[in-house]
């Protein structure tokens, strides 16, 4: 919950994140889940946790449930663990979970041979263990349970918020866990790219970048070394696992936050939005740069959206994702979309909504 708000995760933050007008995004995100579960499946016997760590949404959408861990109003990663172990204890055959590297962390510390699956809602999803969306994690869930889908085992891994915060990007691998599986609803983990090929598409696509910059709108820069190529270009101290506002090759908005950007679109009225994916997933929108948010994007416009990605990165996935928790959005943005790859170069790539399940077959 701490993405829209500038804080790159909520690890022993939740309370400022709550101060500063965060809001939770995991209840809505487990209910797309769960809605999608009961209307396609009603054999399902839940095992929860108590009040907001499972029972409210279960009860809200009509599945049957029995409650195994008594949590308290304000629960910790203490809590997840127990509750893990409780499912254990009662015999559950997958533990689905809603949250981000952080839950997954906790999840898999406690499962065991258990099978785990992540509903996406974090700002920081590096792990191999979550579903690309809701809807897709329902589809797994369902799958695996019915027999249908084998698990594999992927790597749970997490970064060091404290360093997250201050611009550097510290990944750590913290243990194996098996999930079910199927091709294009599970996320690959991230991919960092280094090479001297990979630096000179960059240099290309921010030489570009600073010429079409120079209309005078303002330009909304999405997190990611991409992006940072451009600012460093033009003098300018991004912050690199943030969102900065640029006009005229001046930084106007440091380390924005989604009421940061609202307020400035008030006073300017449109302006463009220049992202890049995440290596090896895909996303490019609805994870890392949470601040630019359904409403930012259509205050500001979706035909003024840019996305920017290095040829090696772009080849690396099928196709590009969004999933911003906007499904109608998220629809507006998908088809055949212009990518900027180096100097006055693009290529054309499908985008593709996560709320929209591929064909079995795919």
């Amino acid at each position: 919950m701490g993405g829209a708000v500038g804080l790159k995760g909520t690890d022993g933050l939740a309370q400022k994140a709550l101060l500063l007008g965060a809001r939770p995004m995991a209840p809505e995100r487990a209910r797309a889940c769960l809605e999608l579960i009961a209307s396609l499946s009603g054999e399902i016997q839940f095992l929860t946790a108590s009040g907001q760590m499972g029972e409210d949404e279960l009860k809200g959408c009509n599945l049957n449930y029995s409650v195994v861990y008594q949590a308290p109003a304000m629960s910790s990663s203490a809590d997840t663990r127990a509750a893990c172990r409780a499912f254990l204890d009662q015999g559950a055959d997958l533990i689905l979970f809603c949250g981000g590297d952080g839950t997954a962390r906790d999840v898999a510390s406690s499962a065991g041979e258990v099978p785990i699956l992540g509903i996406p809602a974090g700002v920081k999803m590096h792990s191999g263990v979550f579903a690309i969306g809701p809807q897709a994690a329902a589809e797994l869930a369902i799958g695996y349970l019915k027999g249908g889908l084998n698990v594999r085992e992927t790597e749970v891994v997490d970064v060091d918020e404290e360093l997250y915060r201050q611009g550097e990007l510290q990944t750590r691998l913290y243990c194996l866990a098996r999930t079910p599986y199927r091709p294009a609803l599970v996320q690959e983990r991230k991919q960092i790219y280094s090479s001297d090929s990979e630096e000179d598409f960059k240099d290309q696509i921010a030489l570009f970048a600073r010429e079409f910059m120079r209309d005078g709108s303002a330009y909304i820069l999405g997190a990611g070394t991409t992006t940072g190529r451009i600012a460093e270009i033009m003098g300018i101290e991004k912050t690199l696992l943030g969102v900065d506002v640029v006009q005229d090759e001046k930084l106007i908005l440091k380390d924005a936050s989604e009421r940061d950007l609202l307020e400035l679109l008030d006073r300017i009225g449109k302006a463009r939005i220049v992202v890049s994916p995440i290596g090896a997933q895909g996303f490019m929108l609805g994870r890392g740069s949470q601040q630019i948010s359904p409403r930012v994007l259509r205050n500001a416009g979706v035909e003024g959206l840019i996305v920017i990605s290095t040829p090696h990165k772009l080849s690396e996935v099928p196709y590009l994702l969004v999933d911003t928790g906007d499904q109608e959005l998220d629809r507006m943005l998908s088809g055949r979309r212009q990518v900027v790859t180096g100097y006055r170069l693009a290529q054309i790539k499908e985008v593709r909504a996560a709320s929209d399940i591929p064909d079995q077959k795919t």
